[in-house]
């Protein structure tokens, strides 16, 4: 890599290519770098800059380049062919301890997937897929080879980083978004000397400059945070996919419910039994919020010396002020949203463009007062809890109170060690937290999730149910209490989430929706609201022209204003891929955003 000047400061920059030094005066390169990217670095980036809508820079800019020997900073005029860019020597370091003896389940599962370039791992909650990758990677070790393994969010990271430790010791690093600058440069040390060999973490984890990767592990792959939702918007579960067969890596899909996608078109590799059987009670109860029967349960299950989950759903249970008299929900002044109300902190925040101002005593529309909000969040669930059950300890588990890596580890730890007796929070519960000692799971607002205006919907619905379910029982007898007014729905797929997926298939196959099709939405976003919309036309004139392409809707974006932005939205589908790629690159512009396989349509 090379500094640059530009303007007042340094840039770092990348060569692409040599050309004919131009006539006008250009400046000199400051200095290069001893980092460069590989080959395949620069090929991956420049597929996700096509696939994904984005420039090259955007792309490139995930990857953290490889350090070179022979590159050393300061010199200058090195052509780009003559350097190859690759890693330090490595030197393979002892391990602290044996791999984990599997099951017969387990081990039958081991043997399946290590000779596979690329895999689905479908294994029922609490089935000990823990230990299966862990195998993998000793393997691996064995074999000079390192790995990558990716969690859906930091939430997951404290413990596994302690199970990963107990058997990699300093071999292993974690990588995400919450550590510091300073952890990063001594972990890319590590990676450079030879002695880190795995890296776990979120999905910037896979643009780590690991070299001689031979597996990489995609675990609860289903997850939708595995999407990016700003430019690239890629999916790190296919990138993955993509990376493997580039690096000649195994790729390790792994999900208790999986997505129909990845059950569709990949090997599955099943284990149908936990690694400790215990029995599981489903009761289904109607109602809104916290209902009396819940509440009992809890109170019994704190009283009986056990720890309990309760999970309210993301953004549908976000509590809005509202008008008595006239209706009127308190809007944000830039977006087309409600402001959500965080008596906590004694304010309302728009969750989009993060307006935050002092809570309203009286309706701007009416002038009433008071105000009312009737949706529960996770605060008032709390506090509800805590003034119908003396003495007990309840953690709020939302990104509104998880906001340092150090908060996660605290909060997790009083969990775990019993301090703590009631996990409460959104949709960070239902990312493979493994504690004994939960005997009761209670998931509110499904059917918010089910009836949303998402193909979909059901299968988040019920991946959610089977999820949540599943972080109780590990090791004793359960219950799960599931609040819907549709038992019927859930019911014949309790014992067999399989069962699930065949039937969804059916239905996305006769409906036309991916894995049998290709979506892609494009988002226009402007000021001036005739402009977006007749922008929007324009596109949509163009794409008319492309025969293998179907519109599937077109017009004003759910959410219609984010940031005093006017949004339009169109949805493309079309049963081969390379045509609707086609169609959006011959539409593609400045006020034009598109998102390949999308997972949000607000």
């Amino acid at each position: 890599m090379l500094s640059v000047p530009l303007k007042s400061t340094a840039k770092d920059a990348v060569i692409l290519s040599e050309v004919e030094k131009p006539a006008f005066e250009t400046a000199e390169i400051l200095s290069v770098t001893d980092r460069c990217y590989s080959p395949e670095q620069m090929a991956i980036a420049k597929f996700i800059s096509e696939y994904y809508f984005s420039s090259f820079s955007e792309a490139i800019s995930l990857f953290i380049p490889f350090r070179n020997q022979q590159m050393r900073n300061g010199e200058l005029g090195v052509r780009r062919d003559d350097v190859q860019c690759s890693a330090m020597p490595i030197s393979i370091h002892s391990t602290p301890s044996s791999p984990p003896t599997l099951s017969p389940e387990q081990h039958h599962a081991y043997t399946q997937l290590l000779p596979k370039d690329k895999a689905l791992l479908f294994g029922v909650t609490g089935s000990g897929k823990t230990e299966i990758f862990i195998s993998l990677m000793f393997a691996m070790l064995e074999g000079g080879q390192t790995s990558i393994f990716l969690m859906p969010e930091i939430s997951l990271t404290p413990q596994m980083e302690k199970r990963l430790k107990a058997y990699f010791g300093d071999t292993v690093a974690m990588w995400h978004s919450k550590i510091t600058k300073k952890k990063k440069e001594q972990i890319l040390e590590g990676i450079d000397s030879g002695r880190i060999r795995i890296i776990a973490g979120a999905r910037s984890a896979l643009f780590t400059p690991m070299p001689d990767v031979g597996l990489i592990i995609v675990d609860e792959e289903h997850d939708d945070s595995y999407k990016a939702m700003t430019r690239p918007r890629y999916h790190a579960r296919d990138v993955a996919l993509l990376m493997g067969q580039r690096l000649g890596a195994r790729v390790v899909l792994a999900s208790a419910t999986p997505s129909t996608g990845s059950y569709h078109k990949l090997d599955v590799v099943k284990v149908d039994r936990p690694y400790v059987q215990t029995r599981k009670r489903y009761r289904f109860v109607s109602g809104q919020g916290l209902t009396s029967t819940m509440i009992q349960a809890i109170e019994a299950n704190y009283t009986s010396g056990n720890q309990s989950l309760v999970f309210l759903p993301t953004r549908g249970n976000f509590k809005y002020l509202t008008c008595p008299n006239c209706g009127t929900t308190h809007m944000c002044p830039f977006c087309s949203v409600g402001m959500t109300l965080h008596r906590k902190g004694r304010h309302l925040k728009c969750h989009y463009c993060n307006y935050t101002e002092p809570i309203r005593e009286r309706c701007l529309a009416c002038g009433y007062a008071p105000l009312s909000s009737e949706r529960m969040g996770t605060v008032e669930a709390i506090e509800q809890l805590e003034e119908a059950i003396p003495g007990i300890q309840i953690e709020q588990f939302d990104t509104d109170s998880i906001t340092t890596a150090t908060k996660l580890k605290q909060a997790l730890k009083r969990f775990e060690s019993g301090e703590s007796q009631v996990l409460l929070g959104t949709q960070m519960l239902s990312k493979g937290h493994d504690y004994a000692n939960i005997t009761l799971s209670v998931i509110l607002g499904l059917d918010y999730i089910s009836g949303m205006a998402d193909y979909r919907a059901r299968e988040r619905a019920m991946s959610l149910l089977f999820q949540i379910a599943g972080r109780s029982g590990r090791a004793k007898e359960a219950d799960v209490i599931v609040q819907t007014g549709n038992p019927d729905s859930y019911r014949p797929y309790l014992g067999d989430y399989e069962i699930f997926l065949t039937d969804e298939l059916a239905f996305l196959k006769a409906a036309g929706y991916p894995p049998f099709s290709s979506l892609a939405r494009i988002l226009i976003a402007h000021k001036d609201e005739a402009k977006a919309a007749k922008i929007t036309l324009d596109t949509v004139t163009k794409l008319k022209t492309f025969p293998e392409i179907e519109i599937v809707g077109s017009g004003k974006a759910p959410i219609e204003r984010i940031a005093n932005r006017y949004r339009f939205t169109i949805l493309l589908r079309s049963k081969n891929r390379v045509p609707l790629l086609k169609a959006l690159h011959a539409v593609k512009g400045r006020e034009i955003e598109i998102d390949m396989d999308p997972v949000e349509f607000s």
